[in-house]
Formats: structure tokens, C-alpha cells, sequence
């Protein structure tokens, strides 16, 4: 392999790693909108 095309893998295979790393530190925020539905009782047979 030429030089260049290890120096191109190892820069993929850090942003990968990175990447991954970044979305599991991250502290999403939940939803803050409530849902508000209104289901007909015809949907749930008793």
C-alpha cells in the first residue's frame, strides 16, 4: 500500500472511532412537546 492510501485509513478509521465516541457521550436532550391523542374506544374490543 502506498503511503498516502495508510494515512487515508488511519484518518477514516479515527473519524469512525471519533464518531462513535462523540455519540455516546452525548447527553441528548429528551422531547420537552407533550402529545395530546384522543383515541375512540371502537380501536380497543373489550
Amino acid at each position: 500500500m502506498s503511503k498516502l492510501t495508510q494515512i487515508l485509513l488511519a484518518l477514516a478509521a479515527l473519524l469512525i472511532v471519533g464518531g462513535g465516541l462523540f455519540l455516546m457521550t452525548w447527553d441528548i436532550p429528551a422531547p420537552s412537546e407533550k402529545v395530546s391523542k384522543t383515541l375512540s374506544n371502537d380501536r380497543f374490543p373489550s
